[in-house]
């Protein structure tokens, strides 16, 4: 279900296409999408071990029949405070919908729990996304507050919802 990425080429080429397959599900909600290209994923595969060693994040390859269908990430943005983190996560179309993200998510507050320090964790969403939502919402994360921004990505309001689970 989860294990990191290989630091490299290895995940590179199937990665690659499970992005390119999931462009059109993933477009309306991150920004990054209008970046997406060879590059761009080369970079994101490359230094993984080196971000994960250091414990800034954590960023792993979620997994279904041995298949990369999706990301969950584990991360401390630069204006969160030290006891909090984010987490981060997308699938492939075709793995939506049978609870593989959730049970991915709960594993992933699991980890985060474990770390020294680590207080609460936090899942942030546009709030038209209402499948990101659902996820948190299942955990028994509570909405924490909105916070209002810039759109950034085609389908988004400006208005992210924040959930928050402490330890």
């Amino acid at each position: 279900m989860l294990r990191r990425f290989e630091d490299g080429e290895a995940d590179l080429p199937e990665f690659y296409q499970v992005i390119e397959e999931s462009l059109e599900h993933l477009r309306p909600w991150m920004p990054w999408v209008a970046e997406h290209g060879p590059e761009t994923t080369r970079e994101f595969v490359a230094g993984r071990a080196e971000r994960w060693e250091s414990g800034q994040e954590y960023t792993y390859a979620v997994t279904l029949d041995g298949a990369i269908v999706g990301v969950c990430g584990l991360f401390r943005r630069e204006d969160t405070p030290e006891d909090g983190r984010e987490i981060g996560y997308w699938l492939h179309p075709s793995a939506t919908g049978r609870g593989l993200m959730t049970r991915t998510v709960r594993a992933v507050v699991e980890e985060a729990f474990r770390l020294p320090g680590v207080a609460y964790v936090e899942v942030v969403h546009d709030t038209a996304n209402h499948a990101s939502g659902a996820v948190p919402e299942r955990l028994g994360f509570a909405v924490h507050r909105t916070r209002v921004g810039e759109p950034l990505a085609p389908a988004e309001t400006g208005e992210d919802r924040i959930w928050r689970l402490t330890r």
